[in-house]
């Protein structure tokens, strides 16, 4: 059984990390699994949103202690840049030019939290626990997880976090502005799903736009989002998605996009 499974419906693609009897926990396979279809659903213009979630009663455990207190001894050269390489995987989910939503089912730790993080939404069941977990091992964090948390809840959590361990439950999350909506365990997947439909029937080509100044706008000048700002709005316009909203709204009707 792959260690990423993943299927597309009606337009959404659900990429299931696939290691239940370890909380799904990252292998090197998931890892690269997970580079590789990022890649390929980004590009594929029949795919309108993508979710992420784990198998079983957790969404990510992070790391894999166990395989490490057993692996093979590396240059620090050599750790840095395999870790780089994995790194790929946040990268990607924060720049492709698709909408991507975590359905975090359960335990969210390390680098499980801060792939959750770099997802464009999160949907959180009530028995999902965030906690950053490196302290425990002696680690320092990888993932992106230190920044996408000060940017989500700000410096003073964030440390809080990072040095404590502290773990922070759904209701919590929600509150700090970690995930977007907390639902009941058993509807998780279907309130997850209507979501992803919404998004993948809508205006793709903006969605794509919106999701390169918002992430611009975290890090880059007033000047410059303002720039791509115009260009995206110029793109739009020549889109066949702004012209049936156009006609849609003169016509008093619900636009139909079709992502073009």
């Amino acid at each position: 059984m792959s260690d990423l499974l993943e299927t597309i419906d009606g337009g959404v693609a659900v990429l299931t990390l696939n290691r239940p009897d370890r909380l799904n926990a990252l292998s090197d396979d998931m890892v690269r699994g997970l580079i590789a279809a990022l890649t390929r659903l980004g590009a594929d213009p029949a795919v309108g949103c993508i979710v992420l979630t784990g198998a079983g009663r957790g969404f990510c455990a992070g790391g894999d202690v166990k395989r490490m207190a057993g692996a093979v001894e590396t240059t620090m050269e050599e750790r840095q840049e395999g870790l780089r390489g994995k790194h790929e995987s946040v990268r990607l989910l924060r720049t492709i030019g698709k909408v991507v939503i975590a359905a975090v089912n359960g335990p969210a730790a390390g680098a499980g939290m801060g792939l959750a993080l770099a997802c464009d939404l999160r949907i959180a069941a009530r028995s999902a626990k965030f906690r950053t977990a490196f302290a425990a091992v002696g680690f320092s964090g990888d993932f992106g997880g230190s920044w996408s948390l000060t940017r989500l809840v700000g410096t003073a959590k964030a440390r809080e976090m990072y040095y404590l361990n502290t773990p922070v439950d759904a209701a919590e999350a929600e509150r700090l502005g970690m995930v977007t909506r907390v639902v009941d365990d058993a509807v998780l997947m279907e309130e997850t799903m209507t979501m992803a439909r919404q998004i993948a029937s809508g205006p793709t080509v903006a969605f794509s736009y919106m999701k390169r100044n918002l992430h611009a706008a975290e890090t880059e000048p007033m000047q410059t989002v303002l720039d791509m700002e115009a260009l995206g709005q110029a793109r739009n316009y020549l889109t066949e998605d702004h012209r049936e909203a156009a006609k849609a709204f003169v016509d008093k009707r619900p636009p139909v996009f079709k992502g073009r």
